[in-house]
């Protein structure tokens, strides 16, 4: 139902979006206009504002130089990027928005996609690279394709991939209509079977992706949950998963944020508040902005109830939370891809578990957030109906800093797994999520049974080198954020 919803509510947005804003130029507003936006509404939330001299508050003193200084530069989104604090090392995460109406939607899994997660690797020293899918999105055209979880890619158009041409070929997978080649792999070689065609479309992902349960692992019950995003408006598909796990009095959590890369804020706290046994008291985690926001400094507790939203992000209801008195430890499977709210729960959860076991990879390593900034200068930047209808320009920036309840936020080099397996080193054995023999989701049953991981050395490749897309796929998916109810706004 709320995929019906969404996409009619993609039509209806891109009907409005092309009534409202075709006539953007600049008749009708002036790129220093935007610009004196965008640094306003970075000099009043930027986190690192006193750290960036062009923020500096008295820049726009002089009204003449002032906007000169806007109209240096007739992009606003490369002026944005000028006023970003040490760019790709302190502050990897800040973004500039060409179209909010459109970033709204993608914040909730509503976008135009092929459906697919990918991992890059380069397989042996001759420098052969292989894509293998991590991840097929239900009801999308990977999924229509017949693509799943496990198959190895090693073409892309046509183009055999390689260490000298990689970084160039893997730039048509950002392309509407792709064609991929599919090979086997046995003893090294690789051997053709098919080549695919897909063409994105606008699909909508549920987040709460499987829900297992293990029956007899060292006598205990074990719920499995595959999570890949903190998108609020599917908090009530997220409660109703812990219905599930808590109708069946599992004894431990195994929670699979592999694909997880953030999201909002809240919807993290809910998820702790149905993982944590007396979550009905305590702080969960404290949020810092910068010193002119100091009054919004806050907390998020561990609740009771948590919000029903729509597609819209509108709320639309409450729901009693469904919490498991079980648990006294969490395990939780991680990646490089495990970023912000998904890092944020185990963060916010170790002061008060016995053990929060990390499994696989070492976490991305984000302990800040951000909120979305319109052209609303009456607002403080922060109200979407009172913005400037010229255009849809908005700003992603971070405003603040995350805390567990014991003032822990020193994770920016991420978290290092306690058992660490590297999905990637299994490249040509990649098994379905649930699988009891997949490689991370098997450390973690062994050690629930109290045995070390044994993985098959026969099925690890000698020489695999794990390789990083340089643009991510969706700007937006390491992202924290919260919401507008967080300053006593619905």
């Amino acid at each position: 139902m709320k995929f019906t919803k969404a996409l009619i509510l993609v039509f209806t947005i891109s009907f409005l979006t092309t009534a409202c804003f075709d006539d953007n130029d600049d008749s009708q507003i002036t790129t220093s206009e935007i610009n004196d936006f965008v640094w306003k509404g970075m000099n009043s939330w930027y986190n690192w504002q006193s750290e960036v001299p062009n923020l500096s508050d008295n820049k726009d003193d002089n009204k003449s130089e002032y906007q000169s200084y806007l109209t240096q530069n007739t992009n606003p989104n490369i002026f944005f990027n000028s006023l970003i604090y040490q760019p790709n090392v302190t502050d990897r995460f800040s973004w500039f928005i060409e179209d909010y109406i459109e970033q709204e939607l993608q914040f909730q899994g509503i976008s135009k996609s092929h459906g697919l997660k990918y991992q890059s690797v380069q397989v042996n020293s001759n420098g052969d690279i292989i894509i293998y899918v991590r991840y097929a999105a239900d009801n999308s055209p990977a999924s229509a394709a017949s693509i799943k979880r496990g198959d190895i890619i090693n073409a892309i158009n046509g183009t055999v991939l390689n260490s000298s041409n990689f970084d160039s070929a893997i730039n048509d997978l950002f392309d509407d209509t792709v064609t991929l080649s599919f090979v086997s792999e046995n003893g090294g070689v690789l051997t053709p079977i098919e080549s695919k065609t897909i063409t994105a479309t606008v699909i909508s992902e549920n987040p709460v992706y499987l829900k297992k349960i293990f029956n007899d692992i060292n006598n205990k019950k074990v719920g499995y949950l595959v999570y890949n995003g903190f998108r609020s408006s599917y908090n009530d598909e997220l409660n109703d998963a812990f219905a599930f796990f808590k109708n069946e009095g599992i004894d431990e959590l195994i929670l699979d944020l592999r694909l997880n890369g953030g999201g909002s804020v809240a919807t993290s706290a809910y998820l702790s508040s149905m993982i944590y046994a007396n979550a009905n008291e305590g702080e969960f985690a404290s949020l810092e902005f910068n010193s002119k926001h100091a009054a919004e400094n806050g907390s998020y507790f561990f609740t009771n109830t948590l919000n029903v939203y729509d597609a819209n992000d509108n709320k639309t209801g409450t729901q009693a939370i469904n919490r498991l008195n079980t648990l006294s430890r969490l395990y939780v499977l991680t990646s490089s891809s495990t970023a912000s709210a998904s890092e944020m729960v185990i963060n916010g959860l170790k002061p008060y578990m016995s053990a929060v076991k990390v499994i696989g990879s070492t976490t991305y390593g984000k302990n800040v957030g951000s909120i979305t900034l319109y052209d609303s200068p009456n607002t403080d930047y922060q109200d979407k109906s009172s913005a400037n209808q010229q255009h849809t320009y908005a700003m992603q920036p971070i405003v603040f800093q995350i805390f567990n309840k014991n003032g822990q936020s020193d994770y920016t080099q991420g978290f290092v797994p306690d058992t660490e397996v590297k999905e990637y080193e299994y490249w040509n054995t990649i098994l379905p999520f649930g699988d009891e023999n997949e490689v991370v989701l098997k450390a973690a049953l062994d050690d629930i049974r109290g045995i070390t991981s044994k993985t098959s050395s026969s099925k690890k490749k000698d020489f695999a080198k794990e390789l990083k897309f340089k643009t991510p796929f969706k700007k937006f998916e390491n992202e924290m954020y919260i919401e507008k109810d967080f300053f006593g706004k619905e």
